[in-house]
């Protein structure tokens, strides 16, 4: 019986995708696109793309935010899951990146549960919680600059309703948030926001090795 994750060599993560991905083609040819493309590693695993869509489903949940869309993978995977009357305020700068995303939603059929607003996120989320009011979302997903994660945190939490989730991204970092040496802006903002997850006591938290960490946070 173990008492720690077990660590995912080459080998076993092969196993892992042969025996659980069930990745859509049109996903998979996203995934495949965005690969080639030099920012590839800021895309999520397709593993931890079908964790997400699964929690929306447990979830039940309608209303969606995305802080930080690239090429759309996530947004497309988590669109699919939701019911029919369900959508995502997807949140980003990029218009190149979001354009390839746009003709992926396109494809896959999930374009119209998607309202991608181009902007800063920040001010995005604050017209959210003008328009929309607090806990008036089930879920959201912070995957965007790291410096400003503990804002973007804030107003999800703030926008999100008692019982759905935060999940937010790259909570380890490589592996570099557990070595001191590295004191980068990222690193130290990603470090500061962990230490405050681990303390708040309005959420239930789980810090998932998936990916490249992923923190779930259920709001109380």
């Amino acid at each position: 019986m173990s008492n720690r994750s077990i660590e995912l060599d080459d080998r076993i993560h092969a196993y892992l995708m042969a025996v659980s991905l069930r990745e859509d083609p049109i996903a998979r040819r996203l995934r495949e696109t965005t690969a080639a493309m030099p920012e590839h590693n800021m895309q999520i695993a397709p593993e931890q793309g079908q964790f997400m869509a699964m929690l929306v489903k447990l979830l039940g949940a309608r209303r969606c935010i995305e802080v930080g869309v690239f090429t759309g993978y996530s947004s497309l995977l988590v669109a699919a899951a939701l019911p029919p009357d369900g959508g995502i305020v997807a949140c980003d700068i990029s218009e190149s990146h979001t354009a390839i995303a746009r003709d992926f939603w396109q494809e896959a059929g999930v374009a119209e549960r998607i309202d991608l607003r181009l902007g800063p996120a920040m001010e995005t989320l604050a017209d959210l919680l003008s328009a929309e009011g607090s806990n008036s979302f089930d879920f959201a997903f912070i995957d965007a600059d790291k410096s400003h994660y503990d804002g973007y945190y804030e107003s999800c939490l703030a926008l999100v309703k008692s019982g759905g989730v935060v999940a937010i991204d790259n909570t380890l970092w490589h592996g570099t948030v557990a070595d001191p040496g590295v004191t980068d802006r990222d690193t130290e903002a990603i470090r500061a926001l962990n230490r405050k997850l681990h303390g708040d006591e309005r959420i239930d938290l789980s810090l998932l090795p998936i990916g490249d960490g992923l923190t779930l946070c259920r709001k109380r």
